[in-house]
């Protein structure tokens, strides 16, 4: 196999497995996690370094997580666990791009990545359990103790002892005996001693996530597309020009070829995201939308490559700060992000303001009544 074969697989499936993510959850970021952890050493495996790499490795990270945050809006019936996730996405960006504009390894240790771990125990719960049976005191606790006794050691590993797995698997005779052992105690304790005190499962093991509601389902995703289209500025434009514009601010910090300012680009993105919303919103009056999510993210990314075209035009001085590939990977990733955006929040939105319209919990897979 050629190593243009393997690069090309490798990339398009870093692009195609987080577009998995809102229909089944749980094995799309699982995959996403463990071919982020391999792709380096499938490359050199085949003796094959591809230039820029890394850059592009560290904003594909960036876009499956931030994919991961709107399947939250789209899946997620608990409101409670939603609020957590939203916080645990924005804290966990912020520190992103506070460790990108300063270089202090420190701050990946105080803004740890607990928001993918919070993900991948929602769906775990999810998949045999109804989630509405738990509080938002549970869903703060899952969250603290993923932060505490995971993602700390962890970052602090990764990113402040610098050190690399495989390399202390070689360098460190005893480490992997030490690391099977550990795994199988906590396989152990998992199965003989929490797995016993579990409650009866809901439901049999869901994988694919739960439908939309169905004023919603019946409606089509027309609806929500044009629900999100309601006012050109308002709280859900915040939530959008910080998701877009941090996630942007970290594109342009770790893409090659940006040489525009954090500023400027945040600034730029917050444009872009209200004349989006001001198309929407007319389009949306007009009676426009798009049931399907490729039909919308076409127009959605040549309505995004017009606006660039138009501000090189306007604001260039004979020296772009992007190049053509750059600004394609940009534009197309920022226009995926915009287009599920807007067709999620609104069904997030709708469960927040009709809880009547999320189904009750059902009975039990053994039998039992949801009282038990």
């Amino acid at each position: 196999m050629s190593v243009d074969v393997v690069f090309w697989t490798v990339v398009l499936a870093r692009f195609l497995l987080p577009l998995l993510i809102p229909r089944y959850p749980l094995p799309a970021i699982v995959a996403c996690l463990l071919l982020d952890g391999v792709d380096q050493t499938i490359f050199q495996a085949f003796g094959f370094d591809p230039p820029n790499y890394q850059s592009y490795d560290k904003a594909m990270d960036v876009f499956y997580l931030a994919v991961a945050y709107l399947a939250s809006l789209r899946n997620w019936t608990n409101h409670a666990a939603v609020k957590v996730s939203r916080f645990l996405f924005f804290y966990r960006q912020v520190g992103v791009v506070a460790f990108e504009l300063s270089g202090a390894r420190f701050l990946l240790m105080v803004f740890p990545n607990t928001f993918e771990y919070f993900f991948i125990a929602y769906e775990m719960v999810r998949a045999r359990r109804n989630p509405l049976r738990y509080s938002f005191r549970f869903w703060v606790l899952v969250a603290g103790g993923i932060w505490i006794f995971i993602k700390l050691p962890q970052e602090y590993w990764i990113h402040i002892a610098q050190l690399d797995l495989t390399d202390t698997i070689r360098d460190v005779p005893w480490f992997l005996p030490v690391l099977v052992v550990a795994i199988l105690a906590l396989a152990a304790v998992l199965w003989f001693v929490v797995r016993p005190r579990l409650s009866p499962a809901d439901w049999p093991l869901r994988l694919a996530a739960d439908p939309l509601p169905v004023e919603i389902d019946e409606a089509g995703e027309r609806a929500a597309y044009q629900a999100a289209h309601r006012k050109v500025f308002d709280l859900a434009s915040v939530e959008k020009i910080f998701l877009i514009g941090l996630i942007s601010v970290i594109y342009g910090r770790v893409l090659p070829g940006v040489e525009t300012s954090d500023f400027r680009l945040f600034s730029g993105i917050a444009v872009f995201v209200i004349l989006n919303s001001a198309i929407g919103l007319w389009s949306a009056r007009r009676g426009y939308g798009w049931d399907s999510a490729v039909i919308s993210f076409a127009v959605v990314f040549a309505v995004n490559v017009g606006l660039v075209v138009v501000a090189e035009v306007l604001l260039r001085r004979g020296n772009g700060d992007l190049r053509l590939s750059d600004t394609l990977f940009f534009v197309f990733l920022v226009s995926i992000l915009t287009m599920l955006y807007d067709r999620y929040h609104p069904v997030a939105d709708y469960r927040a303001a009709h809880p009547e319209a999320v189904e009750p919990p059902p009975p039990r897979v053994g039998g039992h009544d949801v009282g038990d």
